[in-house]
């Protein structure tokens, strides 16, 4: 079986600021483009919608979308790969070693 050549599909770099749906991430791609009129340097942002089969990407992650043929009304993009992890905060104290955290008291009136 031959592979069928494919032409050059356009990709793009950004961060995921949702992983909240199934299958689904929400990509901000932001880039930075000269003013028409002042020439400043101004940052121009835009969210695209990316289909991620395997639920691998988190909030925070960097990642490579690749466009694709429309998957829903606003995903034309998938997940090609993961550039680099979010760092996990985490609020569970008994996996950092702490067994029991103070409780927090009232401050004293005067």
């Amino acid at each position: 079986m031959s592979e069928a050549k494919q032409g050059n599909k356009n990709e793009k770099v950004g961060s995921v600021v949702s992983a909240k749906m199934a299958k689904t991430i929400v990509v901000e791609v932001t880039r930075r483009v000269p003013h028409p009129l002042y020439k400043r340097i101004v940052s121009k942002r835009k969210k695209f919608y990316a289909h991620d089969e395997k639920g691998e990407a988190q909030m925070g992650d960097v990642v490579r979308i690749v466009e694709c043929r429309p998957l829903s009304k606003l995903k034309r993009w998938q997940l090609k790969e993961i550039l680099r992890r979010a760092v996990q905060v985490t609020t569970d104290l008994k996996s950092i070693g702490i067994e029991d955290a103070p409780a927090r008291r009232a401050p004293k009136k005067k």
